[in-house]
């Protein structure tokens, strides 16, 4: 109700309207009742039952009424239902981008975008109908339970025999603890299977490349027959409970024939009749009520995780901001000391790395895959925090930096650029979103990007994946570089900036990063030791250490990690396609 506002009265007018018309939807009830009634007493002179047609017109006008109230309930139910899932999805998206991005990376955004959007979508569902229809459910045996005792208490008490064993198995074996650990585990099946689909699509150009299947990826294959496995077996464990529940639950009609066999045995009366083929009518209200509390139970079971599953994301604790931010004196960046690792990890990511880049000077990190390279310069950028030691940009720990501040310093091109659905200008006006067209245009001329934007018809107004409208990863990337070029902050951080750029496409992203990091402090990670050979320093990182460091020269005459790296990158560079035996 904190996510509804003012509209939580709407939710509380929609139960008591639901109340309401189930209250009155059994009014009808009692005028077939009366109709019955002066049938039996007028037979056989049926002409002068004369009140069946008043009856009949009011049992219409009152299953009407409860019809229209109905449906008030929920207009108010949807209003209040639609604001609650609005507000909540606002309130995940807000604190997700405040948390550090190293947690959404490692979630992964498959498993983020189920939470924020199925969840937020269950919570609508129930509050907009399941709840009204839970009040319902529960409103409905009162007024059962009510008139069953004023026309015939025994046939009324016999009645909910059935009905009684019904709700205890629902209890126990259909709602109980179990069950909500059973949906929790249905839920997670789901949200992996859901993460796993996100990878898999992604990566559909590489299996179509090569002639794969979806069990190449094997961890896909997995959530899929992990899922299968779960469902299956919970169907089976719940075979038997629903079957009792669904017999009991239409059992009542079964009951009523025993007990009229049983209390007919001294003759048969009219109002006995008249009582038991009224009971007969209306018990089948009562069967349906109960399937519904089941079936709104296990709403409410789903919700529960669905709400437990939002507050994951919204407890998620934000990195801390300091009370009174500092600035940073110059653009120097030191680390001492950092140790890092992972949630779950077993060995330290960054392990013990101190280090010291003056400002202006231009450095880069290469060194075998799982070295630590991306997770020391995420320290840098503070996409997370470290677990021991200080990482300081012009002197100041970046725990003592607001995050703006921080983000005005640090500009990151990453390895995979992501552009959104919007126009080449927004995509680029996200650098400083008060740019004016002309500092945008100046952006991009200074990535060497004016050959994309002249291919489209639409230029600078194109809106990336619309009607087929995409660039090729190395394009992406020197849109990206503008987006850095309109930031145009003094420590520019580039995580394999060249990985997915064509021979052509690389010449102008080499071009870009030399007008772009002018004047700069420039923190450089690659696997392309070509691109590095210049950098005032090369820091070679294993195992989450620095194993060597000193410029291209000095490591190159070292005979170490960084020799070997150099020697098999310039075999790579050379190696040809050619007939077998060609020299």
């Amino acid at each position: 109700m904190y996510y509804a506002g003012d509209h939580k009265y709407f939710t509380y007018a929609s139960l008591v309207l639901a109340a309401l018309s189930a209250l009155i939807a059994l009014v009808p009830f009692y005028y077939i009742w009366k109709i019955m009634k002066e049938v039996l007493e007028v037979r056989p002179n049926y002409s002068e039952a004369v009140h069946i047609k008043e009856y009949g017109w009011m049992a219409v006008a009152f299953a009407l009424i409860a019809m229209v109230i109905y449906i008030a309930a929920l207009m108010c139910s949807h209003k209040a239902a639609f604001r609650v899932q609005v507000n909540m999805r606002t309130a995940m998206m807000n604190h997700i981008m405040k948390l550090p991005l190293g947690y959404v990376e490692s979630e992964g955004t498959g498993k983020i975008r189920k939470i924020v959007a199925d969840s937020s979508a269950a919570t609508e569902t129930y509050l907009a109908h399941n709840l009204p229809d839970k009040v319902v459910s529960f409103a409905t045996p009162v007024g059962l339970l009510a008139m069953m005792m004023v026309f015939d208490y025994r046939l009324g008490l016999i009645s909910l025999i059935p009905a009684v064993i019904a709700f205890a198995l629902m209890g126990t074996l259909m709602m109980g603890p179990k069950m909500a650990e059973d949906m929790k585990q249905y839920q997670n099946a789901l949200e992996t299977m859901s993460a796993e689909a996100v990878e898999y699509v992604r990566g559909v150009p590489v299996v179509k490349t090569f002639g794969q299947t979806v069990f190449s990826f094997k961890r896909f294959k997995n959530a899929i027959d992990e899922y299968e496995k779960w469902t299956l077996g919970y169907t089976k464990n719940m075979m038997v409970p629903m079957v009792a529940f669904t017999t009991s639950a239409n059992g009542i009609f079964a009951a009523l024939i025993i007990a009229a066999y049983v209390f007919t045995g001294h003759g048969v009366t009219d109002k006995f009749i008249l009582n038991l083929i009224f009971y007969i009518l209306i018990t089948s209200v009562l069967t349906v009520t109960l399937m519904k509390i089941a079936f709104a139970g296990e709403s409410q079971l789903m919700v529960r995780d669905a709400i437990n599953r939002m507050d994951g994301i919204l407890n998620m604790e934000l990195l801390p901001e300091p009370a009174d931010g500092q600035t940073p004196k110059d653009t120097s960046v030191e680390l001492d000391k950092v140790v890092f690792s992972y949630a779950g990890a077993d060995k330290n990511a960054v392990d013990g790395i101190s280090l010291k880049i003056a400002s202006g000077e231009h450095v880069a990190f290469v060194g075998p895959s799982g070295g630590g390279k991306t997770t020391l310069a995420s320290l840098i950028a503070r996409f997370w925090d470290v677990n021991s030691g200080a990482v300081k940009i012009g002197g100041v720990n970046v725990k003592d930096i607001n995050s703006e501040t921080l983000m005005n310093e640090v500009s990151y091109v990453f390895q995979d650029s992501r552009l959104l659905k919007m126009s080449i200008l927004e995509n680029i006006r996200m650098g400083r979103p008060d740019a004016t067209d002309a500092e945008v245009m100046e952006a991009l001329k200074n990535a060497q990007c004016m050959d994309i934007i002249e291919k489209f018809p639409d230029g600078v107004n194109t809106v990336i994946g619309s009607k087929g409208v995409y660039v090729s990863g190395g394009e992406a990337q020197r849109l990206s570089i503008a987006r850095a070029f309109l930031k145009n902050a003094p420590i520019l951080i580039l995580d394999e900036a060249t990985a997915f750029a064509d021979p052509d496409n690389e010449r102008q992203v080499q071009k870009a990063f030399e007008a772009l990091s002018k004047d700069k402090t420039v923190i450089m990670i690659a696997h392309r030791l070509s691109t590095v050979t210049n950098a005032d320093r090369i820091y070679v990182l294993a195992d989450g250490r620095i194993a060597e460091n000193g410029t291209h020269d000095e490591l190159n005459s070292a005979n170490g990690i960084y020799t070997h790296m150099w020697s098999e990158y310039n075999k790579s560079v050379k190696w040809k396609v050619g007939k077998a035996g060609a020299v």
